[in-house]
């Protein structure tokens, strides 16, 4: 059984999608604290939903695509062709990389990574967008060794989006009722505490316990360090509108009993991950935004 100091030991390494490569002298030099980095990590990224509303950016057609991009250095090889300056330097609006909230959550993973605090990407859905419903979004899961405990962060929003968005919890704590991840999720719909047809996304108006069931597969992916594109398809994850029963239900709450609270599953999740083509990511994914598949 891993001990607690091993699962902090993973954690504090880079995976395939959150190593910097040729980039990591660039983040081993900036600031240690987390409170800084999530700040830092507002500068470099604009979210492509609210980059009109928000900050008057309309984003050209052609720069779309970087909201696909997976791997941070890729991401960084994008961002200081727009900018060249340090990650210190916050760029203007039009200088941001276009992202949605995986961008956002993966800066800061590879930054706290490159300094060795230990760090995981969470899917699942915020109470605070629409009210109502739980919209789906990704956070930064962060190990916090004063007080011994997992702690939520989300970088995506800066004073900006605080005061628009009317955000009034701490990004740098965000409270687990706020932000369910998607076990929780899965959870409070199947024991009839909460209802599905709320948890999804008003992009596309895409809701229901199949969303759900997909996010459960992304976090499982996230925690075993393959934080993939939110509309990465692979796997179980049930296709849209799809009705879930009998032995993939089971599957699916077995994978919420996993990840609820990971640090007590971690062989198991991390066996399951390595042997279950279910979970794993392959190496050729479904993007359903670009209606592809493409090679990881």
């Amino acid at each position: 059984m891993s001990t607690q100091r091993q699962i902090l030991d993973y954690y504090k390494q880079p995976g395939p999608m959150t190593s910097t490569g040729k980039h990591s002298g660039m983040l081993k030099g900036l600031p240690e604290d987390v409170a800084t980095l999530t700040h830092l990590v507002q500068g470099p990224a604009i979210h492509e939903f609210v980059a009109k509303p928000f900050y008057g950016v309309a984003v050209p057609d052609a720069r779309r695509s970087e909201s696909h991009i997976r791997p941070v250095e890729q991401m960084l090889d994008r961002l200081l062709a727009l900018d060249p300056r340090p990650l210190t330097v916050a760029r203007p609006p039009e200088k941001r990389l276009v992202g949605v909230c995986r961008h956002f959550m993966m800066f800061l993973l590879a930054m706290l990574r490159a300094h060795g605090v230990p760090a995981r990407g969470r899917c699942g859905f915020g109470s605070y967008f629409n009210p109502g419903f739980f919209e789906d979004h990704w956070l930064c899961e962060y190990w916090n060794d004063a007080e011994a405990r997992w702690v939520l962060v989300d970088p995506q929003f800066d004073d900006v989006w605080q005061r628009q968005g009317k955000i009034d919890h701490d990004v740098l704590d965000v409270p687990r009722d706020r932000f369910l991840v998607a076990a929780d999720a899965w959870t409070q719909c199947r024991a009839g505490k909460a209802d599905a047809s709320k948890f999804g996304t008003a992009n596309g108006d895409l809701r229901g316990l199949w969303f759900i069931a997909t996010d459960l597969v992304h976090d499982v992916a996230a925690l075993n360090k393959m934080e993939m594109l939110p509309w990465d398809v692979w796997g179980a994850m049930p296709k849209q509108n799809a009705t879930i029963e009998g032995d993939q239900l089971a599957f699916f709450d077995q994978l919420a009993e996993f990840t609820r609270l990971p640090d007590r599953s971690v062989d198991d999740l991390r066996e399951l991950y390595n042997s279950d083509d279910r979970v794993c990511v392959p190496r050729t994914v479904f993007n359903a935004v670009l209606n592809r598949s493409e090679k990881i």
